[in-house]
């Protein structure tokens, strides 16, 4: 935690020095009840005003040393979290696909926004409470020492058993908050689960058994959350009860020591004082482990993201512009070590501006194959070269700026409609104009209250599958990368917005190198070659009519229909 919290010098020693003030100015109060009583009835000399003057700056001075050591608490902890936060998010955006995958949205969110937030939060107001009670506790300790060491002896007894008590009740604490947490995941994934398959859900009757699922998951978390209540609501009371024996006998023995020797009135109620006023430390100190507790499981979960993700590690070789030739050299692809692999020694060669059509029945490989070029996928064995480079060889941000893609899963963010074209580069009006006009979308956009400036909303969700489409490909026309990868790109459009679909990718595929997943005929024919791929083997390849000619898998893909030459209507 040191990179993110302990490098702040100056807030560090201002809320220290803070904290030491305010646990300085506790045993002032019964110091001055001593001399008060002794002296202050009768004909005494103190001024009437003076007790009351010094009680409220007293209290000022313990006030303000209590809200400068807060402050300055809050800076450390916000901009740590702020800190640790953004290094989460960049490790995040640069993992490893693989080691994201394993992890839900729901995860990712609760832990980034907010179980580091919750956990800092808990953490340092823990901690600041728990060093201004223990400094609370040693002053007032001294106190008592001074006043009268014999009594003070005595007092110092209960410590040892309040020590035990906190360290049994923190550890157990620490083991619920843990567990805690990793129920609240599971229960945030059933929700997240649900809201993504909803239409599933409602259409196969499956509500009572998704309410189910949430209910276990619910009551476990409630009896998780329950044992911890109960473990932090016994802390106090046992140690209130151990701080009132102690305070019952030091009572009995500080009235027979006042008989025998003499105490005066002062002496005897400021000793009580300050007993009774260490209750209230060693009562802060009891509850302080389950703040501290929850506030260290939050902070270690974000530490772990980051240790678990590892980044994706790049090549050094700077590439500036492809001109767009690609080669699989005997490529092979693995999703278990027991699996049968996606690929299986694929060698195909894609010259600069040619369109390669993949097909073949599903789970042949053919999204396996689009998707080792962004290294989206890793080759288990075998090489992937852009102009006669590996791939592994380049520094990723070069291979992937070199690349665009279209698919039938468009993901757009929740920003303007001019950010989401220019995504990652400097919005130019006129040119996403062009591009919205090229992709036949500018008809729409201009008919907008804000044009280009509309925000989106949740991935587009106002817009239709077809103009959502379109606005993929105005994002692939501004890139202007060199290399386009079309997957699925026009499933599930009816007939017009296929069209005006059509038309786009035909400009956007000009003078580009193009992969092109599709179970289109319209698509596949306009291909230079096909590809078909089964079963992770390239098992044919050549132009339309040759293809149909051979009478093979194409073939009978062709004419089974799994090659579909018409719409199927768009979905509401």
């Amino acid at each position: 935690m040191r990179p993110y919290f302990g490098q702040q010098r100056w807030p560090w020693v201002v809320a220290a020095v803070a904290t030491v003030i305010a646990a300085a100015t506790e045993p002032l109060v019964p110091a001055l009840l001593g001399p008060l009583l002794d002296h202050g009835f009768g004909q005494s000399r103190i001024p009437l005003w003076l007790v009351p003057v010094v009680l409220i700056l007293l209290f000022a001075l313990r006030g303000l040393a209590v809200f400068i050591a807060k402050m300055s608490l809050a800076k450390i902890a916000n901009d740590g979290v702020m800190k640790l936060r953004r290094v989460m998010f960049e490790r995040m955006q640069g993992a490893e696909l693989a080691d994201l995958s394993s992890l839900s949205a729901s995860e990712l969110s609760n832990t980034i926004v907010y179980e580091v937030q919750a956990g800092v939060t808990q953490l340092v107001y823990g901690v600041l409470s728990m060093v201004k009670d223990s400094l609370t506790l040693l002053a007032l300790l001294i106190f008592l020492l001074v006043l009268n060491w014999q009594l003070s002896l005595f007092v110092l007894v209960l410590f040892p058993t309040v020590a035990w008590v906190m360290r049994t009740f923190t550890r157990r604490m620490y083991r619920m908050t843990t567990q805690s947490a990793d129920a609240t995941e599971r229960l945030a994934y059933v929700i997240e689960e649900n809201v993504l398959a909803q239409r599933v859900v409602r259409l196969h009757g499956a509500q009572a058994h998704q309410a189910g699922r949430f209910a276990g998951l619910s009551n476990t978390l409630r009896q998780l959350n329950m044992k911890a209540s109960a473990s932090a609501g016994a802390m106090t009371p046992l140690t209130q009860l151990l701080a009132a024996a102690t305070l019952s006998a030091v009572i009995a023995l500080a009235l027979w020591q006042s008989r025998s020797s003499g105490e005066t009135v002062g002496s005897f109620v400021s000793f009580i004082t300050a007993m009774l006023m260490l209750i209230a430390p060693l009562k802060g100190l009891s509850e302080v482990s389950n703040p501290i507790s929850r506030g260290l499981a939050a902070i270690n979960r974000g530490l772990d993201f980051i240790d678990r993700l590892a980044m994706e590690h790049g090549g050094t070789v700077p590439l500036e512009r492809a001109r767009g030739r690609i080669d699989f050299d005997r490529v092979t692809v693995r999703y278990g070590a027991d699996t049968a692999p996606a690929l299986d020694q694929v060698a195909l060669s894609v010259m600069p501006g040619e369109t390669v059509a993949l097909v073949g029945p599903s789970g042949g490989g053919k999204t396996t194959l689009a998707n080792l070029l962004p290294r989206f996928v890793t080759a288990a064995s075998g090489r992937v070269l852009l102009d006669g480079i590996d791939i592994a060889e380049l520094r990723v941000q070069d291979l992937r700026r070199q690349i665009a893609m279209v698919s039938q899963d468009v993901v757009m963010l929740n920003e303007s409609i001019a950010e989401n074209v220019a995504l990652g580069q400097p919005v130019d009006d006129d040119r996403v104009w062009a591009c919205l006009q090229a992709a036949n979308l500018s008809d729409h956009v201009a008919t907008l209250p804000e044009g280009i400036r509309t925000p989106l909303g949740h991935n587009a969700s106002a817009l239709s599958g077809g103009q959502r489409q379109r606005l993929a490909i105005a994002r692939a026309l501004y890139k202007d990368a060199p290399v386009l990868i079309l997957d699925e790109a026009t499933s599930a459009l009816d007939n017009e917005s296929e069209r005006l679909v059509q038309q786009a990718l035909a400009r956007v595929m000009t003078g580009r190198t193009t992969l092109v997943i599709a179970h289109r005929l319209s698509t596949i024919e306009k291909a230079d070659r096909i590809v078909v791929l089964e079963r992770g083997r390239i098992v044919e390849q050549g132009s339309h009519g040759d293809l149909i000619a051979r009478g093979g898998l194409y073939s009978r893909l062709h004419h089974s229909d799994e090659l579909v030459p018409h719409a199927a209507p768009e979905p509401p």
